[in-house]
C-alpha cells in the first residue's frame, strides 16, 4: 500500500522517465531465445536440403548450413513488418474513435478511454499494442500528465509519420486553443485516407511478392522432379564438372532472391 502511494505522489516528469525505460519501442523487435533457436534451425535444416539437392553429396551441403544464421534477422524484419502494420491499423481505428467521441461532446480524457473500450470490441483478447499504448495514455493522465505529451512520447516511440503528424496537430491545438473537434475530424479523415492509399499499395504488393516467390521455388521443384522422375539423367550433374554448374546455379538462384527481395521492399 505505500509503494502504490509513493508511486502516486510523484512528479509527472519522475514517473514519466521512469516508464520510459519500461515502454516498448516500434522501431525494433527483439526475437526471444526461442525463436532464435527455432529460426536458425529451421533455417539451417532448409539450406541443408537445397544443398542436398543440388549436390547429393552430405559434405557440401553441410557447407550451406552455417547460412542459417542469417534466418533470425528475416524473422525479427518480418515480424517488425507485421507488428507496425497492425499497430498503424489499429492507429486509424483509433482516429475514428477519437472523432466520433469528441463529436458527441466528450472530453479528451473521456474520449481516449471511450477509444480502449472501442478497439477492445475489434480484439477481444486486449493484447493489441494500440490497446496498451492507451491504457498508458490514460494512466499518464491519471498522474497528471498532459495528455500531448504522452502522445508526443508515444509517437517517438512509434516511429511512424502519421503518429507523429497527429501528435504535432493535437498539441499545437491544446496550446492554442483551437477547434480540437474539427481539427481531430479533419486529421482522422486525411490520415484515414492515406492509411487506405496504402493498404490498397500493400495488397498490390504483396501479389508481387508471392509471384516472386513461386519464380524461386519453381527451380528446386523442377530440380525435384527431375532427380525423382530421372535419376539416372541428372547423375552427371552430381560428380565432376556438374558441381561446378549446380554451384553456379545455386549462386545465380541466390543472387535472384536478393534481387526480387530489393526490388519489392517498397517503403510505404
Amino acid at each position: 500500500m505505500f509503494k502504490v502511494r509513493s508511486s502516486a505522489t510523484k512528479p509527472a516528469a519522475v514517473q514519466s522517465a521512469s516508464w520510459a525505460a519500461q515502454l516498448p519501442d516500434y522501431k525494433v523487435y527483439v526475437l526471444t531465445f526461442s525463436q532464435k533457436i527455432l529460426a536458425i534451425s529451421g533455417g539451417s535444416l532448409l539450406l541443408f536440403g537445397i544443398g542436398y539437392l543440388f549436390y547429393h553429396q552430405w559434405l557440401l551441403s553441410l557447407l550451406l548450413v552455417p547460412g542459417g544464421a542469417y534466418a533470425p534477422r528475416l524473422l525479427r524484419d518480418y515480424l517488425l513488418r507485421r507488428r507496425r502494420s497492425v499497430l498503424n491499423l489499429q492507429f486509424k481505428q483509433t482516429l475514428f474513435s477519437l472523432s466520433s467521441s469528441l463529436s458527441a461532446g466528450r472530453s479528451v480524457e473521456n474520449a481516449f478511454r471511450e477509444a480502449v473500450l472501442d478497439l477492445r470490441m475489434l480484439d477481444q483478447e486486449g493484447g493489441g499494442d494500440m490497446i496498451s499504448e492507451l491504457n498508458i495514455i490514460c494512466a499518464r493522465m491519471e498522474y497528471g500528465q498532459p495528455v500531448e505529451e504522452a502522445l508526443h512520447d508515444f509517437s517517438e516511440r512509434a516511429g511512424m509519420e502519421d503518429i507523429e503528424r497527429f501528435a504535432d496537430v493535437f498539441s499545437v491545438c491544446k496550446r492554442t486553443g483551437g477547434d480540437l473537434v474539427e481539427v481531430v475530424r479533419r486529421t482522422s479523415t486525411i490520415i484515414g485516407e492515406k492509411l487506405d492509399i496504402e493498404q490498397d499499395i500493400a495488397v498490390s504488393i504483396a501479389q508481387k511478392k508471392f509471384e516472386a516467390k513461386a519464380l524461386l521455388i519453381s527451380p528446386l521443384v523442377m530440380v525435384m522432379f527431375m532427380s525423382l522422375t530421372a535419376g539416372d539423367y541428372m547423375e552427371p550433374m552430381y560428380t565432376g564438372a556438374g558441381i561446378a554448374i549446380s554451384t553456379l546455379a545455386l549462386a545465380a538462384l541466390f543472387l535472384c532472391y536478393l534481387w526480387t527481395s530489393k526490388i519489392m521492399d517498397i517503403p510505404l
